[in-house]
């Protein structure tokens, strides 16, 4: 299994613009390192892609990422 990292990051729609209301999103490790080594999107697990660029702690978290987390910690 693919290791979360269960620290919500912020996330500015790359093609629509912000969301509204804005929220951070559950991504895996290597996108969160990725997106800020080589500028590459990040996925979050409601499938969201954007840059990350703010303070996540600043925003709740996305209601269908929080969903999907308890499922896979469910699977545990």
């Amino acid at each position: 299994m693919t290791e979360l990292d269960t620290r919500p990051i912020d996330n500015p729609a790359l093609d629509t613009g912000d969301d509204e209301p804005k929220n951070s999103h559950y991504v895996k490790k290597e996108d969160i390192m990725r997106s800020a080594l080589d500028g590459t999107p990040a996925v979050a697990l409601c499938g969201k892609t954007w840059m990350p660029n703010r303070d996540p702690e600043k925003y709740p978290i996305c209601p269908k990422c929080v969903e999907l987390m308890e499922m896979l910690r469910s699977m545990d």
